[in-house]
């Protein structure tokens, strides 16, 4: 499922795939492999990921209910 939440998010913040990768030591395709829903990151990924962001796990992480 496409990870829409985490590319708004990162949108919010002006920030390109490269700046997000460059800011949490990944590739721009891994981002984009995030956002496209093509790969799930490890816990410690998506932690630091919030944390560029400034956003809870619970916001791009986890489905509403």
């Amino acid at each position: 499922m496409k990870n829409l939440k985490l590319k708004a998010a990162r949108a919010m913040k002006d920030m390109s795939q490269e700046e997000l990768a460059k800011a949490v030591s990944v590739s721009r395709q891994t981002i984009n492999a995030i956002e496209s829903g093509n790969y799930n990151p490890t816990v410690n990924l998506c932690i630091a990921i919030c944390k560029v962001l400034d956003v809870t796990l619970n916001d791009l992480f986890w489905p509403q209910k």
